[in-house]
């Protein structure tokens, strides 16, 4: 609420300040001294709220949209955004990121498009669909991490006679609020309809550590359109197995994670969103912290628990929960639990924003996501 007249530090109430404030309003200005406490608070308060959508509750939704709304050219997809009561009316899961859920049924075809927004799809269950981006197939398997960076062509196809579901993220809100986004419409179906069990960007650049000197030039988006589980799930694994022998491999005790990179920077996969993914040990807790900017998490497997600002949440495999920025939140598995994770960390790091406090220990990391 914005400060009134009369109010501690406001000036006191007369006819000339009531005649002030009526000429700010018609010629459309606003004072900084009401407004201090809403423009520059003392943390972030977000209007976005902790959030946690069950999976088992989402599939049933889907499933039912999948029989009664079309996937073709006009609606273009069949997704279904995940809506922080917060932000209410805009289907936004935080005021940078979007998340939905898409459902393709049985040997569907979503044409293709555009758009400048950058975009990933993460499989937490199923197969039998083709993402299609600027006409290199790209299987989608459970566990995988897929990309569509800004402005790129893609279509998905289906070629089963079995329906498949998985997460979008996007960076929509971002582009939407700030005036920066494009869309064109592509081919009615995909380019190539063909299902290589392994994509050309993959064959090009899936190599650890190898980079093809066709193709030196950093990249502000990856190049490599999957990241496979069977990698993540070996790099995770190997975390563990380290810290079991006696070095420094995880980020915390019990906590092994990762970081999907662009191989030709080594940065971000995307310029908008970073993308993880979290292991814990059964039994183990996570510090609690506060991080500026927000992330959206889905549990891959196992299932444990969310504190978040002092509510504890259960979770199991495919639940999905919103961390707001500045929010107090840890972790809990009571068996192993995986989590996939993507944030807004590449635009709050690049504008210098970043900073973590850890208040179990009165750690602050200013200038550090920690």
């Amino acid at each position: 609420m914005s400060a009134q007249p009369g109010d501690p530090g406001q000036p006191d109430p007369s006819p000339e300040l009531d005649r002030l404030y009526a000429d700010f309003e018609r010629n459309s200005m606003a004072p900084l001294w009401t407004q201090t406490n809403d423009l520059m608070p003392l943390a972030p308060r977000p209007s976005a709220v902790p959030f946690v959508w069950r999976w088992s509750e989402l599939l049933d939704i889907a499933r039912r949209a999948g029989d009664l709304v079309p996937v073709g050219r006009g609606g273009e997809r069949r997704a279904i955004g995940l809506a922080n009561p917060g932000l209410a009316p805009t289907a936004y899961a935080t005021p940078t990121l979007w998340c939905a859920i898409q459902w393709l049924g049985a040997f569907e075809t979503a044409p293709e498009h555009r758009h400048a927004q950058n975009a990933f799809r993460f499989v937490v269950e199923g197969e039998g669909v083709w993402t299609v981006v600027n006409g290199d197939p790209v299987r989608m398997s459970r566990g995988d991490l897929l990309l569509t960076p800004g402005w790129n062509f893609h279509g998905h196809h289906n070629d089963t006679d079995q329906p498949m579901a998985w997460i979008d993220g996007l960076d929509v809100p971002f582009a939407h609020d700030m005036d920066l986004g494009f869309f064109e419409f592509g081919s009615e179906r995909v380019t190539d309809e063909a299902s290589p069990h392994v994509s050309r960007s993959e064959r090009l650049w899936a190599h650890p550590g190898l980079t093809p000197l066709s193709s030196q030039e950093a990249q502000v988006a990856t190049p490599l359109g999957a990241y496979r589980w069977e990698h993540t799930d070996a790099a995770l694994r190997e975390q563990l197995a380290l810290e079991d022998e006696g070095h420094p491999a995880t980020v915390e005790q019990g906590h092994a994670a990762i970081k999907y990179t662009n191989p030709t920077t080594g940065g971000d996969v995307l310029p908008t969103m970073r993308c993880e993914f979290h292991r814990l040990r059964a039994g183990t807790r996570t510090a609690t912290r506060r991080e500026v900017g927000s992330s959206v998490w889905q549990v891959f497997a196992g299932s444990g628990a969310v504190v978040m600002d002092g509510e504890r949440r259960e979770v199991v495999t495919g639940d999905l929960f919103v961390l707001p920025s500045w929010t107090a939140w840890s972790l809990e598995a009571s068996d192993e639990l995986d989590l996939f994770r993507f944030s807004d960390a590449p635009i709050v790091e690049r504008l210098q924003f970043q900073r973590t406090y850890l208040p179990d220990t009165d750690r602050l990391f200013p200038g550090s996501r920690g």
